[in-house]
């Protein structure tokens, strides 16, 4: 393979193919790095229903966890991306949402709601997202959800979400998922675009430039068991994620240098910001059962409402999921990582043992019959205030990071998620819901103890259980951002050009730029911010020299 490309992108995923795509198209020479397969290698990633085969396909995720979570009961929870071409746009449930108008306020000039609104529409050009079918159960939701104060909208991508649900825009035409990759390499592939999948980026060489300053000029990786290198005639372009980005980073010596040089770690280029800002959605579910099989095969209904006092825009998110849908898939990637020591988890054996469990109880026609009644109500942080970190350990321990989110550690986002479980519950309690069927089967009596005369309405509404609930089965979103922040204070990483600061020809163009996450679903910012990072490139080198 060639060792030299006018630009490198790290990272095949939403934005990391949105960035190579368009740099090639001008006529740009580029490398794509990926660490896992190519897309066609797993077809699933590419059929709108193959999402459920695709979370439970573990070549397709990079399987962590966080460090202990203090306000969780010590759990080390399970903080698991996509791996792969097309990234965790490949096996997500294909949510295209774009957050509000409020969200993109707050990254600041260049960036809000008037400024990226072109940008969101391009990206729907190719994408071409589309909605799916109401349902009787999404009509039952949607008139319940109504009962306790949201109101119905057509669109959710007009940058109101304050007190609304509707069906949500999703990356799929016909039976096809339409994520990055396909939209944007598969459709079109451009002629000067390579693909190199296997290669797990490990550092970034730097040169010093004239005047001192540095310059990144090369990106080092892993494939088959040897380290290559290439290098870079313009601009190198990490795009690995939020958790992945930043690490890359710290392990190159860019990073915190008191941080840096206590781990015994080298250190080159002293940025205090890189790791730091991570946040994610933390959910939890609330599951109930019909009288009858629900009729719907997709989590396609979103709502958002403020469980904050006061007014102001929505700061959580509610899931209306139907469990046929993805129930038995979830378990078996989940159920695994919440109970079995992270050890014997990454052994392998007892995960196996485990997955077939389960897919044997599934083959019952008693459990399909009670699955295809079940129904959840999933309550997102959709605007978290506590943040956490992405670390190194000791430079003995490799380049492992140390993802620690910090989830709940800010009391307001325990108290935002407590109203939003009560909340949940009174939709699930309002009257089209309440015909459907809706008993409480999770958590149900949870909360109660040897000896306990309390009722079940009052266990349900109790704010001890509730909390003790939220702390042991609170997980992930899987929307990591903010660890290479945007922006002008002391801990930003990147200019509003994502642009890394003090050292030349390195960018940052995924979620880990994102300052602030929006309420909503992350895939579309990701997307956004790629194809914005792509266009600022273009500005600094609009044509290949030849």
């Amino acid at each position: 393979m060639t060792k030299r490309f006018d630009f490198i992108v790290v990272g095949g995923g939403s934005s990391g193919c949105i960035v190579a795509s368009k740099l090639a198209e001008r006529g740009h020479s580029v490398l794509l790095l990926e660490a896992g397969d190519r897309a066609e290698e797993n077809p699933e990633t590419l059929r709108a229903d193959g999402y459920k085969e695709a979370f439970i396909n573990d070549r397709l995720m990079h399987e962590r966890f966080t460090i202990e979570q203090a306000a969780c009961g010590g759990r080390r929870l399970f903080a698991g991306t996509g791996r792969g071409i097309g990234g965790s746009g490949a096996i997500n449930a294909m949510v295209y949402t774009r957050g509000a108008r409020e969200d993109f306020d707050a990254w600041g000039e260049g960036w809000r709601w008037d400024d990226v609104r072109p940008d969101f529409e391009e990206l729907e050009s190719k994408l071409r997202p589309n909605r799916r079918e109401e349902t009787s159960f999404t009509r039952a939701c949607i008139q319940s959800a109504e009962e306790q104060g949201l109101r119905e909208k057509a669109d959710l991508n007009d940058g109101d979400l304050t007190n609304v649900l509707g069906h949500e825009w999703m990356n799929y035409e016909g039976d096809k998922r339409r994520n990055a990759y396909v939209a944007f390499i598969q459709d079109s592939p451009p002629r000067s675009l390579t693909i190199e999948t296997g290669a797990r980026a490990t550092s970034i060489g730097l040169e010093d430039a004239d005047d001192g300053a540095h310059r990144a000029v090369s990106i080092s990786y892993e494939k088959n068991g040897e380290t290559q290198t290439v290098f870079a005639n313009k601009e190198i372009v990490l795009a690995a994620g939020a958790l992945a980005t930043p690490a890359l980073l710290l392990a190159s010596g860019i990073g915190p240098a008191s941080e840096l040089r206590t781990l015994g770690r080298p250190y080159l280029v002293n940025i205090p910001g890189v790791g730091r800002n991570l946040h994610d959605h933390p959910n939890v579910t609330l599951f109930f059962l019909a009288n009858h099989a629900i009729d719907c095969s997709y989590p396609q209904l979103y709502g958002f409402g403020r469980m904050k006092p006061g007014k102001g825009p929505s700061d959580s998110c509610f899931v209306f999921y139907p469990a046929r849908s993805s129930f038995r898939e979830g378990l078996m990637r989940m159920l695994p990582a919440m109970v079995l020591p992270e050890r014997t988890y990454f052994e392998g054996r007892a995960v196996r043992l485990m997955r077939g469990a389960i897919s044997t109880a599934f083959k019952a026609g008693t459990v399909r019959r009670f699955v295809d009644k079940m129904w959840g109500i999933v309550v997102i942080l959709g605007k978290p205030v506590s943040r956490g970190t992405v670390r190194l350990g000791p430079i003995s321990g490799g380049d492992t990071a140390r993802i620690d989110p910090a989830y709940l550690s800010h009391p307001d986002d325990l108290e935002t998620m407590v109203t939003g479980v009560r909340h949940a519950r009174k939709i699930a309690a309002s009257a089209a819901l309440h015909e459907l069927g809706s008993l409480e089967v999770v958590p149900g009596t949870f909360g109660r103890g040897k000896g306990e005369t309390r009722t079940l309405s009052e266990l349900r509404t109790d704010r001890t259980d509730i909390e003790r609930f939220l702390r042991k089965n609170l997980m992930t979103t899987y929307h990591f951002a903010g660890t290479c922040k945007m922006g002008d204070d002391n801990l930003a990483v990147v200019d509003r050009n994502l642009r890394v600061r003090g050292i030349r020809g390195l960018r940052v163009a995924d979620a880990s730029a994102i300052p602030e996450t929006p309420v909503a679903a992350m895939n579309a910012p990701s997307m956004l911010v790629g194809l914005r990072g792509a266009k600022h490139i273009l500005e600094d080198h609009p044509s290949p020299d030849r």
